[in-house]
């Protein structure tokens, strides 16, 4: 579903990544591992279409997303390819469903068809009763539940994933990590995870490691 083939990035002198290979099916749970400043971060990047590599191809199901021009990129991100950060960016001056809706609204879809969906979506992550709280009024597990959610308005390919525990406890980053699981299990969704947590790590179906700038599994 998603290759990267012969990925190579450099900033400057600093030659980041260096012919990066990796499949990931439909429905895997995939982590990627390593030291810091090994390229992970960067990797998931360019597979999540938010940077270019200066060579190889990424390809999502038969699109070479290399080959879109910035505004046909920007569509196929919004609808198809799902994020979820450390820091979860929410946005402040609106409501959790309000948030969640972003997403679907920036595609085009009716708002009364986003909110619907947006409380669907709520209600599966257990949120649902902190929906009209803004950000400042939920937990920091409530409010990475309402980025997952969000990540997933669109019925992404792929929800790629940056530390999404790295500012959680350790109860709340277990009951993520087992979230991620039931999503595969109930919609066969697709995750790649950038995680130096080694628990979440070792339950994927698979865990890719990047050191200086190459992969192994």
């Amino acid at each position: 579903m998603i290759t990267a083939t012969n990925i190579n990035k450099s900033y400057g002198a600093l030659h980041v990544l260096r012919d990066v290979n990796l499949s990931i099916g439909q429905g895997e749970v995939v982590s990627i591992v390593g030291p810091s400043g090994a390229g992970k971060t960067t990797l998931l990047q360019i597979l999540g279409t938010l940077d270019r590599a200066d060579s190889g191809t990424v390809v999502y199901d038969g699109v070479d997303v290399g080959r879109l021009k910035e505004k046909e990129l920007a569509r196929f991100r919004n609808e198809h390819i799902g994020f979820v950060f450390q820091a979860h960016h929410l946005l402040p001056e609106f409501t959790a469903v309000e948030n969640v809706c972003i997403p679907a609204l920036i595609k085009g879809s009716p708002i009364k068809e986003a909110t619907e969906r947006a409380m669907e979506l709520l209600s599966f992550m257990k949120v649902d009763n902190r929906a009209s709280h803004k950000p400042t009024a939920l937990s920091g597990g409530e409010q990475q539940r309402v980025a997952v959610a969000r990540a997933l308005m669109n019925s992404p390919v792929a929800v790629l994933a940056d530390e999404p525990s790295g500012n959680l406890d350790s109860q709340h980053a277990r009951e993520l990590h087992e979230l991620f699981f039931r999503l595969r299990d109930q919609f066969n969704q697709t995750f790649v995870i950038v995680t130096h947590n080694e628990e979440l790590a070792g339950m994927a179906d698979r865990k890719i490691t990047i050191i200086d700038g190459k992969n192994n599994e």
